[in-house]
């Protein structure tokens, strides 16, 4: 049974404070009311507190939240009460950090709360798209297709990063390879061989230049090679501060942009990403300015995010969306089109998603082609390392072969 901390007031003014054990708030709040107290703050007493546990937990995959999702809105339209759809999804869930989060929404909905304010306790599962959506949903009365857009939503996004990281695992095997391949050619065989090339100097001859440069490298790794290690993770760590901060974002997604071949698939991934969450909300009935609100926190590009941000002032100011949309310069001509005649047309909404649609078409069909093009670049790099490390450490060989 939780405890509540509470604060009340008795008829003659004077304060009370202190714990009290109860099943619900509701509980609580009547226990008060038969004492005679009247009621101004009860909290439960765990809110506040740091659980080490959850330090240690991950957030449930988008596939799982959106099953939950997929289920609640089955029940509800089943006609089955809001608690208890919750409770028969709480026994079934079989995911500890998903099973409390449903067994704390339904206490939180017995005790009175509205289901969007319940959803909100739990941000680090729901993002803000969701939330918003779920709000809109049970305001609006329509809070099963709500629940099912925002399913559909997180499987879609599910769905392509998934794709992204299917498609690099085999580039990265093939990177990890060759990487220890290298290695090990320059830890172990490399200096089996450094003798045999010191007797050659010794008598006079000069080595090869791809064996000079062979041993430059390893000599280079062995020196320096524990502050390159060390330096590429200060740099890491610079930069994930750096990401931690509005400006350092900003440059950063600045310079990504200007990649000749990431530059153009992060920007078309973060116009896709936006118009889907702005399409998504717009047709759940979040009101235009709370959607790019919203939005704006979801392009994963500050770029982008400044441009929608400025969008909300000229949309609040009477303004298009087009206009500010097209000042920024980051949406293709062809998007920017469609954007202007859907805005004529009482019709963003929809537009928006089929925009997403094709940019992620498009971007499947680039990623696919990068992934096979970097498949055997891959395989020729590793190759080529080794070949070139085989040459140096036999040429001096045949030289050796050849003067007797």
């Amino acid at each position: 049974m939780p405890d509540y901390r509470y604060k009340a007031k008795n008829r003659a003014g004077k304060d009370f404070q202190g714990l009290l054990s109860a099943n619900t708030k509701k509980d609580a709040l009547d226990m008060l009311a038969r004492q005679g107290l009247f009621p101004l703050e009860v909290d439960d007493a765990r809110k506040g507190e740091i659980d080490p546990s959850k330090w240690f937990t991950r957030r449930p995959a988008d596939s799982l939240i959106a099953a939950f999702l997929h289920q609640l809105a089955d029940l509800l339209e089943n006609g089955v009460p809001v608690l208890n759809a919750f409770d028969v999804l709480s026994k079934q869930e079989t995911q500890p950090v998903l099973k409390d989060m449903i067994t704390d929404i339904h206490d939180r909905i017995a005790e009175g709360e509205d289901i969007a304010s319940a959803f909100e306790q739990h941000s680090r599962i729901f993002s803000d798209l969701t939330i918003s959506i779920i709000r809109a949903g049970s305001e609006g009365a329509f809070l099963e297709d709500a629940l099912r857009r925002t399913a559909k939503f997180l499987e879609e996004q599910g769905e392509i990063r998934s794709k992204i990281i299917n498609a690099m695992i085999y580039p990265m095997i093939l990177a990890f390879v060759g990487t220890l391949v290298v290695s090990v050619l320059l830890i172990f065989i490399v200096p089996r061989f450094e003798p045999m090339f010191e007797s050659i100097k010794d008598r006079g001859r000069d080595l090869p230049l791809v064996t000079i440069w062979l041993l430059q490298f390893k000599g280079l790794v062995g020196r320096y090679g524990l502050w390159m290690l060390g330096g590429g993770i200060a740099a890491f760590i610079f930069l994930r501060i750096q990401m931690a901060s509005r400006m350092g974002r900003k440059f950063i997604d600045t310079w990504k942009l200007k990649l000749p071949i990431i530059g153009p698939v992060a920007l078309n991934s973060a116009v896709s990403r936006l118009c889907r969450v702005l399409g998504t909300l717009l047709s759940n009935g979040v009101p235009i300015l709370r959607a790019l609100e919203i939005s704006s926190r979801s392009t994963g590009n500050m770029l982008l995010t400044d441009a929608v941000e400025q969008a909300v002032e000229n949309v609040a100011s009477g303004e298009p969306l087009s206009k500010p949309f097209a000042k920024a310069g980051l949406f293709p001509a062809s998007v920017m089109t469609m954007i202007t005649i859907a805005e004529e047309s009482n019709n963003l909404e929809n537009v928006l998603i089929n925009v997403a649609d094709g940019i992620e078409r498009q971007l499947s069909k680039k990623l696919d082609l990068l992934v096979r093009l970097l498949e055997p670049l891959m395989l020729l790099f590793m190759a080529g390392a080794v070949f070139y490390i085989i040459v140096a450490l036999l040429l001096p060989i045949l030289m050796m072969t050849e003067a007797t």
